[in-house]
Formats: C-alpha cells, sequence, structure tokens
C-alpha cells in the first residue's frame, strides 16, 4: 500500500488520505479546509488524484472537516460509493446540504455587498450537488468487515468524540492500516470512550491537543456562574457551538443547571437548522450514547427552536435577556454571525466559545481580545464579555490519546501524525517516541509513504 496526505497535514482541517493498493484508489475522509483565508483557498485548488479515478471513499465521521469536500468530489466526477457507519451517514444527510446552502447564501452576500474576489461570487458546490453526493453513501456497521474491493477490506471501531464517529482500518490481506479520525474522550460528558485499538502495522493518529492537556475542572460550575453574572447584568448568553455534538452537549448542560436551579431560569433558543436536525438525530440514536430517553425529552421540553428564518431575524433583535445556543462554533459562518453583530457591541452580553478555535477564525480572533470582526464586509465592535472553555472539547488531550494507543499491543511500523498545528503535531509525535518506543513523524502536506 502506498500512503498520501492531501490534507491535515500540519493544520487541524481538510482531513483527505489516499491509499492505493494494487491499482486501486480510495480516500480515506474527504474534508474541507476551514479558518483563515489560505486554508479556505485550498479548497479551490484541484486535487493530485482525479476524483474520477477514485474507487471509493471512506468516512470516519460526519464533521465537514472530513466530510465537507465530498459533494465537490462528486460534482468532479467521482462516481463510487461513500462508506461510512450509520449514525455518520444520517448526520452527513445534514450537515452537507446545509454546507451547501450557507455557501449559496454566502456568495449571493458577497454578490450584493461586493466583497469577493470572484466576479461573480460563486458557491464551491451548491446544495443540489450535495444531496447529489449523498446518493452515494453506504452505511456500514461498527466492528463488522466489508470487503469494498477484491483487495482490500475496511472495519468501522466506535472512536467516540460524536455520533458516528470511527476508527478506520484497511486491511489488504497482510498490512493493517489505521486511522484514528478523531479520538473521542474517555470522560466525554455524552459521548462513549472509544474502544480499545488492537493491533495497528502502520496508524494515522490526530493530534488536535497533542501538546496539552484539558483542565479538569466541573465546567458546570463556571458556566452558571457566567450566566448568572450575565443575566443580573441583564445581558443576554451566546454559545457558537459546532451543530453536531457541542450544541447538543450544551443543551444537556443548560438543562442540568435549570433543573437544578443553579441558573436564572432564562429562555433557552436553539437558532441553528443543522444543530436542530441534528438533535433529532441524536435522540433517535440515544442508545449510542450517553444521553438517555429521558435526557432527550427534558432537552426538547426546555428548547426553543428557531426554525424559520423570520424568527431568527425576531430572536436577534429581541433585548430581553436569554442564551442562545447557534453555529458554527467557530463563528465562521451560520445564523450566529447574525446573533454576533447585536450582541457584540453591548458590554452586558456574554460570549462562550465552547471548543476549539482553529486559527484565522472569528472565534480564535475574538477569544485573544480582537477589538473588532468583520462580518459580512463591516467591522463591529467587541464590547461583550468573551470566554473560552476549551474543557468542553470532544477530543482527547495529548496524555488521553497516548493512554488509548497502549492497547496496541506490537509496536506499529510507523505512526503519522495528523490532524494537529505543527507545535501540537510535534508534541504529539515526541510523546509516542518517548513514552510508548513508537516510531512516529510528522507529514508535511503532499508526502507519499510506502507501507511495507
Amino acid at each position: 500500500m502506498d500512503l498520501q496526505f492531501l490534507g491535515a497535514a500540519g493544520t487541524v482541517t481538510g482531513s483527505k488520505y489516499l491509499v492505493e493498493s494494487d491499482g486501486k484508489k480510495i480516500l480515506v475522509d474527504c474534508g474541507l479546509y476551514q479558518g483563515i483565508k489560505h486554508y479556505r483557498q485550498m479548497n479551490w485548488q484541484p486535487l493530485t488524484v482525479a476524483p474520477s479515478d477514485l474507487d471509493a471513499v471512506v468516512l470516519t465521521h460526519a464533521h465537514l472537516d472530513h466530510s465537507g469536500y465530498l459533494p465537490l468530489l462528486v460534482k468532479d466526477g467521482f462516481k463510487g460509493p461513500v462508506y461510512a457507519t450509520p449514525g455518520t451517514c444520517e448526520l452527513a444527510k445534514i450537515l452537507l446540504p446545509d454546507s451547501g446552502f450557507l455557501q449559496e447564501e454566502d456568495a449571493k452576500h458577497a454578490a450584493k455587498y461586493g466583497y469577493s474576489r470572484h466576479n461573480p461570487p460563486k458557491p464551491l458546490y451548491t446544495e443540489e450537488d450535495a444531496i447529489r453526493a449523498l446518493k452515494q453513501l453506504k452505511p456500514c456497521v461498527f466492528e463488522e468487515i466489508n470487503q469494498i474491493l477484491p483487495e482490500l477490506s475496511v472495519r468501522f471501531r466506535p472512536a467516540g468524540h460524536i455520533l458516528g464517529a470511527a476508527c478506520v482500518e484497511i486491511f489488504d490481506g497482510h498490512r493493517l492500516l489505521v486511522f484514528s479520525g478523531d479520538v473521542g474522550r474517555p470522560d466525554d460528558l455524552i459521548m462513549y470512550p472509544p474502544e480499545p485499538l488492537k493491533r495497528a502495522d502502520f496508524l494515522v493518529v490526530e493530534s488536535t491537543y497533542g501538546d496539552r492537556e484539558h483542565v479538569h475542572k466541573d465546567p458546570e460550575e463556571a458556566l452558571a456562574k457566567l450566566i448568572t453574572e450575565t443575566a443580573a447584568a441583564g445581558g443576554s448568553v451566546l454559545i457558537p457551538a459546532f451543530a453536531v455534538g457541542r450544541a447538543q452537549m450544551m443543551l444537556h448542560l443548560l438543562e442540568k443547571l435549570k433543573s437544578a436551579q443553579r441558573i436564572p431560569n432564562l429562555p433557552v433558543y436553539l437558532n441553528s437548522p443543522m444543530a436542530i436536525k441534528a438533535t433529532e438525530v441524536f435522540h433517535r440514536f440515544h442508545e449510542k450514547h450517553r444521553l438517555t430517553e429521558e435526557d432527550c425529552r427534558r432537552i426538547d421540553d426546555m428548547t426553543h427552536y428557531v426554525k424559520t428564518v423570520e424568527e431568527s431575524r425576531a430572536l436577534a433583535a429581541q433585548t430581553f435577556p436569554s442564551i442562545i445556543v447557534s453555529a458554527s462554533g467557530m463563528a465562521s459562518g451560520g445564523r450566529v454571525l447574525h446573533h454576533l453583530k447585536h450582541m457584540l457591541p453591548n458590554h452586558r452580553n456574554t460570549i462562550i466559545f465552547a471548543g476549539y478555535q482553529a486559527m484565522g477564525t472569528r472565534g480564535e480572533k475574538l477569544i485573544h481580545g480582537a477589538d473588532t470582526i468583520k462580518i459580512h464586509g463591516q467591522d463591529y465592535p467587541v464590547k461583550a464579555k468573551i470566554k473560552h472553555f476549551d474543557n468542553f472539547s470532544a477530543h482527547g488531550d495529548g496524555k488521553q490519546i497516548i493512554d488509548w494507543l497502549r492497547s496496541i499491543k506490537t509496536p506499529p511500523k510507523q505512526v503519522f501524525v495528523t490532524h494537529g498545528e505543527v507545535e501540537s503535531a510535534n508534541a504529539m509525535a515526541q510523546k509516542i517516541q518517548t513514552e510508548l518506543g513508537w516510531p512516529a513523524e510528522v507529514p508535511e502536506l503532499f508526502d507519499k509513504s510506502e507501507l511495507s
């Protein structure tokens, strides 16, 4: 087998790995680049492999940095199957069309206000492109061996992180190549821990938090304090949250705090069509995570689901104290931008970022003290309180991933550390070498390795 790194090399975004074996080509993950302009522009660059030459795609999970390039791949000629777990397939049916819709809306907005380098502005792909790509999804249950090609089989193992997320094993009859995907936490509030790995001849492992450990503090206490103080000042709380996983976690925490009367009885809104649909999927798949049917019902009873554009506009304009959960989690697009326009200039409000903020995103700029933020071509002053909770992350930290890797009894021949900024990836590679004694390297974009 040959392995080439077409994304997530030296960065946490754009995951794509090309696996070649006996003349067959498969792509493991098919992610969008997100974050700074340089990365986003890479989405417009052609792949080093023609989409029509690919025999299959395998997805570790549904987050857009792992699946969001799929509509463009299909648009450009890929006609093969896309293998993923049932949970990933269900979430992809929500995330991908929404991604296409938002890109169309952003292009229209850019045309209206003239801030795009394209003339006329155009989306990377459309909602219709995404819907067409969904027809190629092939659900595969966890733990079963799937013979996707005569020479190659694939098996999915639970990875925690979000609903449907998997470690992917690719076997050619001799060598076992394992992709960690995004590895969840053993103490996640919603997802079960990742299942231990048993074997890997070659391993590709993520390193989002490879250079640090999560702060082990009770997030409920700090969240309750912030909400209470903001409400007392007459302000509102905005929580930009990833539509899949983080939004559901935040609603669960808010419901617990309200039920225990640890925060004021403020109205709670979920303003993200994608997050609303994802919450419904979490409810249907409740046996795959820690939330019970009763937990899901209580979340439903507490939450005002904002579904229409008119309702969203009315919510953005309201002034009485409330708690709003909206997407996207890094403030890179979606309805959360309209709330930020109204809430950032008011010192009474609080913006709580509840996860990783990629370099160059509005979220990253805000948590690092930006005085103004540009939204839809206009600068807005930052007067609201900005808080960042890193301990809500759905990624295992450096120590947790090392502990998870210890379950592999025979050392892999080689470990490739990806899906992390350069410092995080290098730190993870160093930990693997010193604590486990395994050979580990940090590949660069387009590097190619022969696995023998």
